[in-house]
């Protein structure tokens, strides 16, 4: 019952950022005074009045998004229980925990190896294996647990896939891989820690049976917090993880709008049969080239229950240049002829989203300066959306940082997020802007571990 309350009084809250929101613009007036009818074509002539619709209706583009991160919101209990063992640990499936690597943090790979292999050990998992698939050897001791492979130098794709997809390819090579088809793979980045919840939500999704492929939320204030304004930054990643990929994963069983690299559960023989060699193009976002062919060929997804850790870049240059890198593959995945349009119209939606963007960014700024009426229907759109996707992120950071945390901290934090959002937007715009102006440079590796530098930058 208290995890119901909990989620009733979160969306009261949200209610009230609605609220907040338009109080702040003028649209919502607390006084009794008539509201005056400002007509902009009078007000500031035709041209300048076009400009200014134009730009105050951009937001509308985004209402996809924020309506589906609601129904997530609204739909499922925010403050979910606790995940509790459907089934013994000890006839469960064979688990291989994948985590790919260009080898240039050696120590924090052995050190999250060590400490993940310790959290499998303390549930009870014996039927599991880690793999390294990295570049070049990091020098980890290989056992029954842990399996080190060394991607080739030479090894080359049937259509020439690169990066990251190119060692995950390399791993389902039938002289590589060990697993059956009735095993399952989890895929974690380097700096990726499983909790004891993300294990049993696993575990429970796994023996559940329906779903070949599922992922869970993923936070980023756990530990040691590197940089503040990057890991506050990412609690809208956090809250969309609650939102709109729980809905479209847990409710729709589809990627509507892709999922994360990260935190990826996959049956072997689904993997398989998708494979990550999408050539060049599909190397930059191999996560959702995989998420719309997995679709394309019928493949149903779920949500799994428990959230596992990881941290925000470490400097405003690498959050600005992941973003780009995002963009840019994305936007390559709408081009790929291969993917039927239908299976493209969630991330289409992201793409014009970040299109425009810079200029829906001014209404930060136009809005005070710039006042006139505007039809109730778009007001009321215009409202949901800024009040909403405020709270997202919001409820992100509240989501990532742990309850052992002082409540005022966390209430400070709040009111910082709510503060710093048009600089976060700012900053978004940045990458955007970048990657839609530049050629795609790459796959930029940024830095995740404090205690050792970086064997290389990029690749």
């Amino acid at each position: 019952m208290y995890h119901y309350i909990r989620h009733i009084l979160t969306l009261l809250v949200l209610c009230l950022f609605i609220i907040f929101v338009g109080v702040g613009s003028g649209s919502i007036r607390l006084d009794n005074k008539p509201h005056k009818i400002i007509d902009p074509f009078k007000e500031y002539g035709t041209f300048w009045a076009c400009i200014l619709l134009f730009i105050r209706f951009l937001p509308v583009i985004t209402l996809p998004l924020a309506l589906f991160n609601f129904l997530g919101i609204v739909c499922f209990n925010t403050h979910p229980v606790k995940p509790a063992l459907k089934a013994s640990v000890l006839f469960g499936p064979f688990l291989c925990f994948r985590v790919v690597t260009r080898g240039m943090f050696p120590a924090l790979v052995k050190r999250n190896v060590e400490r993940n292999i310790e959290k499998c050990i303390k549930l009870g998992l014996t039927n599991f294996v880690f793999e390294i698939a990295t570049d070049s050897s990091i020098g980890i001791q290989s056992s029954g647990q842990v399996r080190e492979i060394v991607v080739p130098e030479k090894y080359q794709t049937k259509n020439g896939t690169l990066y990251k997809a190119r060692a995950l390819q390399y791993c389902l090579e039938e002289e590589v891989n060990i697993l059956s088809d009735n095993d399952w793979i989890i895929h974690l980045d380097e700096e990726t820690l499983i909790t004891e919840n993300s294990l049993i939500g696993i575990i429970n999704f796994i023996n559940d049976g329906t779903y070949s492929f599922g992922q869970g939320v993923i936070t980023y204030a756990n530990e040691e917090i590197v940089n503040w304004f990057t890991t506050l930054a990412d609690s809208i990643r956090v809250g969309m993880d609650y939102g709109i990929i729980r809905f479209t994963l847990g409710a729709l069983h589809r990627p509507l709008f892709s999922w994360k690299g990260s935190f990826v559960v996959s049956n072997v023989k689904a993997e398989r049969d998708i494979t990550y060699d999408f050539g060049k193009n599909g190397s930059i976002a191999e996560d959702c080239f995989f998420a719309l062919h997995a679709w394309n060929k019928g493949y149903k997804f779920g949500w799994i229950q428990g959230e596992m850790w990881e941290k925000s870049t470490f400097t405003v240059s690498d959050f600005i240049k992941q973003r780009k890198r995002w963009v840019q593959g994305i936007i390559m995945a709408l081009l790929h002829s291969d993917i039927s349009l239908k299976y493209k119209i969630g991330i289409l939606n992201i793409i014009v989203s970040w299109y425009v963007m810079p200029l829906s960014t001014l209404n930060l700024i136009l809005i005070p300066l710039f006042n006139f009426t505007v039809s109730p229907i778009i007001n009321c759109i215009l409202l949901f959306v800024g009040g909403f996707m405020t709270f997202l992120f919001t409820f992100g950071a509240v989501k990532s940082f742990s309850s052992k945390r002082h409540t005022l901290l966390l209430i400070v934090l709040v009111i910082v997020i709510v503060i710093m959002i048009p600089v976060f937007t700012m900053v978004e715009t940045i990458a955007v802007v970048w990657a839609v102006c530049s050629r795609q440079g790459g796959f930029h590796i940024v830095k995740k571990d404090i205690q050792e530098s970086p064997i290389m930058s990029t690749v």
